[in-house]
């Protein structure tokens, strides 16, 4: 046998190709592809579907019925609506609310950013100055609230001592009719602030240095690098933190029940307070449910121009 026989290669040692597939195999194997992810959603559909879309819609007809546990309910049109626009405590409720809104922006909005402004300055000790801000938001609700009843003391609270050590004037904080919202609101933006720290501290580091180069250059003092340049590049943060906090403070209801139970005098009923009351304290689930019918429309307002916002956003981007 001749040399250049022996470099033929025999037919058993070519390679194979693999034929293509076909296209309905390709088709199947999508198809199953897209069944398995659909399953794996399935479970947090149906329990978002259950806990969130039905009793949604079950309350928006629950208001337009008389409804008691254990008796078949009666349709009453909008008996419900009229009945809890009558109660002397409803424009109370949504005049607390409003204006514990208003108190949330004017605080709670002002100082998360400023803090911000100051951790975003700092040279050292950056990390332990984040945990601190943020360590109130990882405190459950009720002991926060109950932590700060106990501040809010007017006998032996630590509030009043402080004042007292410091030769001032006392105050009686959560039981008194003028200061009894206000205390709430310092309570709420403690509590809440934290992540809205970090999210203007993110925004904030997202600026350019240039931009803060030029405006040194230029001669522009600190307010004035504020207010040309970093408020102009955080104002959407801004807008939508806003927006965020309005739809969040007025469903307020943990701090006026455990510190305050709507008191004193009602100067502390909030709408989701109220909707409390009608459903566990007076039976009326057809007036709180009602009452829910009127806030969900308000809120929807906010998150509408929310999610029209953030899309304009993103398409800009």
């Amino acid at each position: 046998m001749t040399k250049t026989a022996e470099r033929q290669p025999t037919a058993a040692a070519v390679p194979s190709v693999p034929a293509p597939p076909a296209a309905g195999g390709r088709r199947r194997h999508l198809l199953i592809d897209q069944a398995r992810a659909y399953a794996f959603l399935l479970g947090g559909l149906l329990c978002f579907a259950l806990f969130s879309w039905y009793p949604a819609i079950r309350a928006v007809v629950i208001a337009f019925q008389k409804y008691t546990p254990g008796s078949p309910p009666q349709w009453v049109g909008t008996a419900n609506f009229t009945r809890v626009l009558h109660d002397p405590e409803f424009s109370a409720a949504w005049r607390n609310t409003l204006y514990f809104t208003l108190l949330a922006l004017l605080i709670g909005f002002a100082v998360p950013f400023l803090l911000a402004l100051v951790l975003n300055e700092l040279r050292h000790a950056k990390a332990f100055f984040r945990v601190v801000v943020y360590l109130p938001v990882m405190i459950p609700p009720v002991v926060s609230a109950l932590l700060w009843k106990w501040f809010y003391d007017p006998g032996a609270g630590l509030a009043n001592e402080a004042l007292r050590f410091a030769h001032l004037p006392t105050s009686n904080w959560s039981n008194g009719t003028d200061t009894a919202l206000v205390s709430l609101v310092i309570v709420a933006t403690w509590a809440n602030m934290g992540g809205t720290v970090l999210i203007y501290l993110a925004a904030l580091q997202s600026i350019p240095g240039e931009l803060y180069e030029a405006a040194e250059l230029d001669g522009a003092g600190l307010l004035q690098r504020i207010r040309h340049v970093t408020i102009p590049q955080t104002r959407f943060v801004i807008l939508m933190l806003m927006l965020l906090q309005i739809i969040a403070t007025m469903q307020v209801f943990t701090e006026p029940f455990v510190i305050t139970g709507g008191g004193p005098e009602s100067a502390t009923v909030t709408v989701l307070y109220l909707i409390y009351k009608y459903a566990f304290l007076y039976n009326d689930f057809g007036g709180a449910c009602a009452l829910s019918v009127m806030l969900l429309l308000l809120l929807g307002v906010f998150s509408a121009v929310y999610l029209r916002l953030t899309r304009n956003e993103g398409d800009t981007a």
